[in-house]
């Protein structure tokens, strides 16, 4: 009896220990399209604005973070209702709802130049980023080219992309960046945890708002780099690949919390990793390393190396995919993610991306310049999505809620307000 009360006890632990397998395995495949958000915002950018932001001002600008972090939980949660219950992503809707011939045309022109002129410096800013992970560990190789040196790393991470947008399946380009998001994610909040920073400092940096002298720039480069325009586009459009309709909601939006929220803790952790280091000046993946050097030591710069490398490819795969779907979006195609068309979109901006960061100019200046390049394209976008879902012929019983424009119209005044003074201290008319 006891050898039996053993035997069955054994079973027992074993099928548990398959079904707590399984469970995870499933909570596995539940991940949806909100990781690919998250992986299009935590790139090159995020690493390297919210690293210049700890450098420069400490905890001062934690409060622009979290509140980047609130408004694209705002903007994304409408952009998958909206895909969810229309069935069609942003740009479809927009195309279907504006009747009039002319503003149609000018709606299209605007939403094509601003995605796909926004992405090619997106896209840039992507492979730069990882080029300058790559640097510390590779030596720079250029091959010279029609009068022009181009850098072999940065043709080599958009092969790497070109790769996996080939492949045209949505699942493996899913998982793929489920690993990379995961293995940043991690690095970035142990780093964070110990550098042991001052608690009290970091909650006065979150919750009191403080605008230090020439951090502006930063400012609306932290919006840009966590609330992406092209990502309200891609997420409208990647939930019917995920879900089946508005049944589904309730998954799309939990997925969307989760990962939005864990993708924001990550940006918070790399600006309070960087507030330890204790110089001003930042401008190679060396000076970026010492972010990283309380966990790692010396080998910080190839942890970092391996961050950055990621970082590129998760955002240098879902920009020209994003630029993708608003050109399908835009012109009403049918076909996939396999059709002429949309892959011919895609290379288009991964083409200009591997060119732009193969010109010289230094990784640093693109990146800060796509981040400043989609907060002042924000509010553009913003303003669709605000008009489309508050349509009742295209989201009947779920159009927004008065709290939920009330939340709406003041991410886009405030995006205005920063665009605004952004430009002016570009131009210097302050």
């Amino acid at each position: 009896m006891k050898k039996g009360r053993h035997g069955a006890s054994l079973f027992f632990d074993t099928f548990s220990r398959t079904s707590d397998l399984k469970s995870l395995i499933q909570r596995f495949k539940n991940i949806g399209p909100g990781t690919l958000v998250a992986a299009a915002f935590i790139g090159p950018g995020t690493v390297t604005v919210c690293t210049l932001a700890g450098v420069q001002f400490g905890f001062t600008l934690l409060w622009a973070m979290a509140l980047s972090i609130i408004a694209t939980i705002v903007l994304q949660e409408m952009a998958a209702r909206l895909g969810l219950v229309s069935g069609s992503g942003l740009a479809e809707n927009i195309r279907k709802e504006i009747k009039h011939p002319v503003a149609k045309g000018l709606a299209i022109l605007l939403m094509l130049s601003a995605i796909l002129i926004g992405n090619a410096a997106y896209e840039a800013g992507n492979i730069s980023g990882g080029v300058l992970g790559l640097q510390t560990i590779f030596e720079q190789y250029t091959l010279l080219f029609a009068g022009m040196e181009v850098n072999l790393l940065s043709v080599g991470i958009g092969a790497l992309a070109f790769v996996l947008l080939y492949i045209g399946n949505y699942k493996v380009i899913e998982r793929s960046l489920i690993i990379l998001v995961l293995l940043m994610s991690v690095s970035f909040l142990i780093t964070a945890v110990r550098t042991v920073p001052n608690v009290l400092e970091i909650l006065q940096g979150i919750f009191i708002p403080k605008v230090p002298e020439e951090g502006w720039l930063t400012i609306i480069a932290l919006v840009g780099t966590t609330v992406v325009p092209y990502n309200l586009f891609l997420h409208a459009s990647l939930v019917k690949e995920k879900w089946n309709g508005v049944g589904d909601l309730g998954a799309a939006r939990k997925d969307l919390y989760v990962s939005i929220l864990l993708g924001g803790l990550v940006s918070m952790a790399i600006i309070i990793s960087a507030a330890a280091i204790q110089q001003s000046e930042v401008s190679n993946a060396s000076d970026l390393a010492q972010s990283l050097a309380p966990l790692f030591g010396s080998f910080a710069t190839y942890f970092l190396s391996i961050g950055l490398f990621a970082a590129g490819i998760t955002s240098a795969i879902t920009a020209p995919l994003a630029a993708a779907y608003v050109v399908k979006g835009c012109f009403g195609w049918q076909a996939g993610l396999r059709s002429l068309g949309f892959r011919a979109v895609w290379m288009s901006v991964l083409g200009l991306g591997i060119v732009f960061s193969s010109l010289g100019i230094k990784p640093i200046e693109i990146i800060q310049f796509a981040q400043v390049a989609n907060g002042i394209l924000l509010p553009v976008i913003a303003i669709f999505l605000l008009w489309v879902v508050n349509r009742k012929t295209v989201m009947g019983a779920n159009r927004n809620t008065v709290v939920q424009n009330l939340l709406g119209f003041f991410i886009v005044l405030t995006s205005i307000l920063l665009g605004v003074k952004s430009l002016a201290k570009v131009f210097e008319i302050l």
